[in-house]
C-alpha cells in the first residue's frame, strides 16, 4: 500500500486522492496475485523429420516463484501444470522469497521434478528480499540485495538429486525422447554474476534444438547468446513489469530490456525470446496491476507443420 501511493505520488496524485486511489489499486493488485494464466505458444523450429512422427515437444517454462509459507493456491496451481505432460521443465529462477521457501518450492513443483528439466538461478534464490526503494525502479537503477543468504544450495540438491540440469555456467546436452538438446545458461546477470566466457561459442551443431538461459534478460547476454547461434532463449527477472498500464504495458522492467519484450514472446537478434510474467512477487510488493502472473507452454514443432 505504501509503495503504490508513493508512486501516485510521484506521478502527482498527492494527499487524499492518492490515498484512495492507492488504497484501490492494492486491493485490486493483491487480488491478482492467485489469478493465474497459462500462455501458449507453438514455434515451427525444428528440421522436418525430428520428432519422428510425434506432433510437438513441449517446453514448460516458470519463473520467479518467490515462494513463502501459505501460498497454498500457487501451489496447487503450479503443481497441476504437470497435467500438461512437458517434455522438458525449464526453471529460470528467483524461487524463493523466504528463509523456509525451499519445501514450498519443491511441494508447488511437485512431479514436474520427475521429468526433465533444466534451471538457472536469480539473486532472490540466493539473498532474502528486502524493502525496496521505489523510486529506483522508476529510474532505472538496481536496488542492491539483502545480505541474507538463502538456502539456494538445499533447493539445489534436490533439484539435481531429482535428474534436473543446472545450466548455470554450464553448457548441457541430453536427449529427450527423440529430440537432442544444446542448452547453455548464465547466472544472474542482474548483479553482473554472469561469465559468459565459461559458456561461449556455438552451441553443438548436432543439436536438434538450442536453448539460452538466464534468469534476467540483459540485452548484453542476450546478444552474446545471438551471436553464437542459440535458436530460444528463456527469460523471468521482469514480472511483466508488475504494475503496468492497462492492456499489460509494461511501465519498467527493472533491467536493460525494453519495456516491449518484458514479457512474451519477441525477436533478439534472429533468436526467438520468451520473457515470463513470472508466478510471485517479492514479499514486499504483494501487488499485480494488468499483469497476471503466469506460466507458459511453448509447443515447439517442424518447420512447415
Amino acid at each position: 500500500m505504501n509503495l503504490l501511493r508513493r508512486i501516485l505520488v510521484s506521478c502527482g496524485l498527492t494527499g487524499a486522492g492518492a490515498a484512495l486511489a492507492g488504497g484501490a489499486l492494492a486491493w485490486h493488485g493483491n487480488r491478482e496475485l492467485t489469478r493465474f494464466e497459462l500462455h501458449d505458444y507453438t514455434l515451427p523450429i525444428l528440421a522436418p523429420g525430428t520428432l519422428k512422427g510425434k506432433q510437438e515437444f513441449r517446453i514448460l517454462h516458470i519463473a520467479d516463484l518467490h515462494m513463502i509459507p501459505g501460498q497454498e493456491k500457487k501451489k496447487a496451481w503450479v503443481s497441476g501444470l504437470d497435467a500438461l505432460q512437458p517434455d522438458l521443465v525449464v526453471n529460470t529462477g528467483d524461487n524463493l522469497s523466504d528463509l523456509q521457501g525451499v519445501p514450498e518450492v519443491i511441494q508447488a513443483l511437485g512431479d514436474l521434478l520427475n521429468r526433465p528439466g533444466v534451471f538457472v538461478f536469480g539473486s532472490n534464490d540466493y539473498w532474502a528480499p528486502s524493502k525496496p526503494n521505489p523510486f529506483n525502479y522508476l529510474i532505472g537503477k538496481k536496488n542492491k540485495p539483502s545480505p541474507v543468504e538463502l538456502p539456494w544450495r538445499d533447493m539445489r540438491t534436490i533439484f539435481f538429486e531429482r535428474g534436473w540440469h543446472d545450466a548455470t555456467h554450464q553448457r548441457c546436452e541430453f536427449k529427450v525422447g527423440d529430440v537432442k538438446l544444446a542448452i547453455a545458461g548464465v547466472d544472474d546477470p542482474h548483479h553482473n554474476l554472469d561469465n559468459y566466457k565459461t559458456i561461449a561459442g556455438p552451441p553443438n551443431p548436432d543439436a536438434d534444438l538450442s536453448i539460452a538461459l538466464t534468469h534476467a534478460p540483459e540485452p548484453r547476454v542476450l546478444a552474446a547468446f545471438a551471436a553464437d547461434g542459440y535458436t530460444l532463449a528463456l527469460a523471468g527477472h521482469t514480472h511483466g513489469g508488475q504494475l503496468c498500464l492497462p492492456g499489460e504495458h509494461a511501465i519498467v522492467t527493472n533491467c536493460g530490456i525494453d519495456r516491449r519484450r518484458a514479457r512474451g514472446l519477441s525477436d533478439f537478434g534472429g533468436m526467438i525470446l520468451h520473457v515470463s510474467n513470472g508466478l510471485g512477487t517479492s514479499r514486499y510488493v504483494p501487488f499485480r496491476l494488468f499483469c497476471r502472473p503466469s506460466a507458459a507452454i511453448l509447443r515447439i514443432t517442424e518447420k512447415g507443420s
